[in-house]
């Protein structure tokens, strides 16, 4: 399961930028999960992620 913590996520765009068929910045400036289906590239987005938002379990 991929799940963002909106607290911690600042809406820099860099999981977006490494996963676009996962995250997306949503309205609100903030990331949202839209797939649940690559969780290698989610595992890289939030070894990638400046506040730590991206836990993948």
């Amino acid at each position: 399961m991929i799940i963002i913590n909106e607290d911690a996520c600042i809406g820099c765009g860099a999981c977006e930028a490494t996963c676009p068929n996962v995250f997306k910045i949503n309205q609100q400036g903030k990331s949202e999960v839209i797939s649940q289906s690559n969780f290698v590239c989610a595992k890289n987005a939030a070894e990638n992620c400046p506040t730590q938002a991206i836990e993948v379990k």
